[in-house]
């Protein structure tokens, strides 16, 4: 590589007149702001010129881009240039976008009553444990949309379904305030209204086979069921035993009336006018 001289500047203006100092050959180098940018040695100005040169996107254009919500790979196949390019600017984006998801998670959200004393990042905490997620798989982004309000959005699975809720933020006092945009996000705002789901049991098709009945059908009469029972054979009968001779028994004579001792039998008043005697005695 040949070193070249500077002469001077050109007649127009626009150009600077360089020379080879062993050929005496001059050469026109235009004074645009790439050279100015070299001249200064400011690196990123002429990164910046690169990508104006190559493709129709500006910088600040590729930066409103990532703050929107776009990804570095889908700027960079809109753009047509590399990633590596498009990082130079992205970066600062993209430190701005999750530093403004940290600020959301420490924001309260906004109940009917009012903001509540938790905050975001606290409540998701605990509805993640309530529903049995680990909660530092969960990944928090952010971008600015067409509105200039934030939204924040929170990332995680659960089995094989991708789950996403989202929340506009609007940085304030004590935090700023949150509030949500979908009902996942409701849900998650809400752990007192979580059932944890049933356990299903598998199911027998011969047991549990459940005919639905219809206006039209008839039902069934009940069938008597017969039950075989042995039958006993009739066994000769047994003479009764004979009674036991019981003793006879001998008729006592009755007492015999005994008068008081040392005292006389007096007659009644039939005796004496009958003139009967008294048997008693």
């Amino acid at each position: 590589m040949r070193a070249l001289r500077v002469v001077g500047l050109h007649e127009d203006g626009k150009s600077i007149v360089c020379e080879d100092p062993a050929s005496r050959t001059r050469f026109l180098l235009p004074a645009d702001e790439r050279l100015r940018a070299a001249a200064r040695g400011d690196i990123t100005r002429l990164g910046q010129i690169e990508i104006e040169l190559e493709s129709q996107m500006r910088p600040r254009e590729i930066q409103a881009r990532i703050r929107a919500g776009e990804s570095v790979e889908q700027v960079a196949s809109s753009a047509g240039v590399t990633v590596q390019r498009v990082e130079r600017f992205a970066y600062p984006v993209l430190l701005e976008r999750s530093r403004t998801a940290e600020l959301a998670q420490r924001a309260h959200p906004i109940r009917e009553d009012g903001p509540d004393v938790q905050t975001l990042g606290e409540v998701m905490a605990h509805s993640f444990g309530l529903r049995g997620h680990d909660y530092s798989q969960a990944t928090w982004d952010s971008w600015r949309g067409d509105d200039g309000k934030w939204v924040v959005v929170l990332c995680w699975k659960a089995g094989r379904s991708d789950n996403r809720a989202h929340w506009s933020f609007a940085p304030g006092a004590h935090g700023g305030t949150v509030q949500a945009l979908d009902e996942n996000a409701e849900v998650l705002l809400n752990p007192n209204a979580y059932r944890a789901p049933r356990t299903v049991r598998a199911l027998d098709p011969g047991r549990d086979a459940v005919i639905q009945p219809t206006l039209d059908a008839v039902p069934d009469e009940p069938v008597a069921k017969v039950i075989d029972a042995p039958i006993a054979e009739p066994e000769e009968e047994a003479e009764p035993p004979l009674p036991a001779d019981e003793p006879e028994e001998v008729a006592e004579p009755a007492p015999r009336a005994k008068g008081k001792k040392n005292h006389p039998i007096v007659p009644s008043w039939e005796d004496v006018l009958l003139g009967v005697r008294s048997q008693r005695g």
